[in-house]
């Protein structure tokens, strides 16, 4: 009975130790991680809702992967595209309404519209970030409609 005891509390001992070793690397991760969700939504306010296209010069990667069919891959594609948008489209502003965030990968669920009469498009946008860069990026899109077959809003 007494070694079974003895072995119980080594391996009480040894779980304790290991737990709180990997502590701070969990800490680490989710550190890293909140740095990606933040970086994603100071660039997304900036470039979308303030049409500054120069922000994607500090935090877009050159290799920048676009999954949106109507937008082509690379930074400067991308910067482009956009800055024609904005031209066209002077009042379009994405306000984000929660965003969410899984090591390098981050969400935003967001409310696009092109003017303030637009009903808009709920989108959720998903950015894959590596080492301070957004490297990737898919989204889905949906209208606002007219009317729904429920009282919840999509936000």
């Amino acid at each position: 009975m007494h070694k079974v005891k003895t072995l119980l509390l080594t391996v009480g001992v040894l779980l304790a130790s290991t737990s709180s070793m990997a502590a701070p690397a969990t800490q680490a991760a989710s550190s890293s991680a909140e740095t990606n969700r933040q970086l994603v939504v100071h660039f997304y306010n900036q470039f979308f809702n303030q049409h500054d296209t120069d922000a994607a010069a500090k935090v877009v990667a050159e290799d920048y992967r676009q999954h949106n069919p109507q937008v082509p891959d690379g930074k400067k594609p991308f910067v482009s595209y956009f800055t024609g948008y904005f031209k066209q489209h002077p009042q379009s502003r994405a306000k984000i309404i929660r965003s969410a965030v899984d090591g390098d990968l981050v969400w935003l669920h967001i409310h696009s519209t092109e003017s303030a009469k637009d009903r808009g498009q709920a989108i959720v946008d998903i950015f894959r970030v590596r080492d301070g860069k957004i490297v990737e990026h898919w989204d889905v899109i949906q209208g606002v409609p007219e009317t729904a077959a429920n009282s919840n809003t999509m936000f």
